[in-house]
């Protein structure tokens, strides 16, 4: 075993103790192969999924095997007007499984997602019977506070480029806190606790995935 799987062996399971803690179901596995059948696995055939850009889940193969599954997709990709991915976007609340990622997550188990429509984070904070993360180890970090800067200095320049959006961190590669018309840090969410106990369920994953 590699130095850096044994060191996200021991964190992975400092951070499945604190997601537990706060009312989630949580796993760590190696590889994207047991990823995918672990998420398969906790998925039953004929439910309702959808996804925002799900990054990660796209990188362990999970969006295409429920596409070419038993599943009803709600997919916004597939939409063809702007009613129409509104459209997806109301179905998504009230689908059995949310799929998505954390743009960074402390040690003990408290995520920050960031997001410009706003859908992802909204689907996270309400609505959807299940939020399904697919989170790679890539994204752990110390401190709440970390987590907020790892979102806005990592993650969200990252994906402004990702979707050829017009804002200062396209350009300069961190975060000016800027208030343009494609700002894609227009909501942070912070997740500390689930009401609705293992309605969020998060696989860790000692892969770096996503941003």
């Amino acid at each position: 075993m590699d130095v850096r799987t044994m060191r996200n062996d021991v964190l992975a399971a400092s951070v499945v103790k604190g997601l537990e803690s706060r009312n989630m179901e949580a796993y760590y596995v190696h590889t994207k192969e047991e990823a995918l059948a672990k998420a398969l696995e906790l998925i039953p055939e004929g439910s309702s999924v959808s996804w925002g850009g799900a990054k990660s889940a796209a990188e362990i193969g999970l969006t295409d095997a429920l596409i070419a599954g038993d599943y009803t997709v709600y997919n916004r990709d597939e939409a063809k007007t702007p009613e129409e991915v509104r459209e997806v976007y109301r179905k998504t609340f009230d689908c059995d499984f949310f799929l998505g990622s954390a743009n960074a997550m402390t040690e003990d188990g408290i995520m920050v997602n960031i997001d410009g429509n706003s859908n992802r984070v909204s689907a996270y904070a309400f609505g959807p019977a299940n939020v399904l993360l697919i989170v790679g180890m890539n994204k752990v970090v110390k401190t709440e506070q970390d987590a907020v800067q790892r979102a806005r200095n990592e993650a969200a320049p990252i994906n402004a480029q990702r979707f050829g959006i017009n804002t200062p961190c396209v350009s300069n590669g961190s975060c000016f806190n800027c208030k343009s018309a494609d700002c894609i840090c227009c909501q942070i969410l912070t997740t500390r606790f689930s009401r609705v106990k293992n309605r969020f369920k998060v696989i860790l994953v000692n892969e770096n995935l996503g941003f």
